[in-house]
């Protein structure tokens, strides 16, 4: 039995999943993650400040990917497009 097309998931089905993969929940990743970049860079600098914006990399690029991260780490799909279809 495949769960994915037969019953979808409770995450990609929630009110937060459609939130985050939808196009405003993209761009505030994306927004965020160029403020974690900026703030690492410019506020901490330094070894630790590198370490801070590569992490600010992750929500950058997965806004811009389409990409939803918290959805595959609860057992949803990672795609973007993937998780707008489980909608309720």
């Amino acid at each position: 039995m495949n769960m994915t097309s037969e019953t979808p998931n409770w995450f990609a089905a929630s009110w937060f999943g459609q939130c985050l993969s939808s196009t405003a929940g993209r761009i505030g990743r994306m927004v965020a993650g160029v403020g974690i970049i900026a703030a690492g860079l410019v506020a901490v600098g330094g070894t630790a400040g590198i370490v801070i914006a590569a992490i600010g990399l992750v929500p950058l690029l997965a806004g811009a990917f389409d990409v939803c991260l918290f959805s595959a780490l609860f057992g949803g799909p990672l795609r973007g497009s993937a998780v707008r279809a489980c909608a309720r």
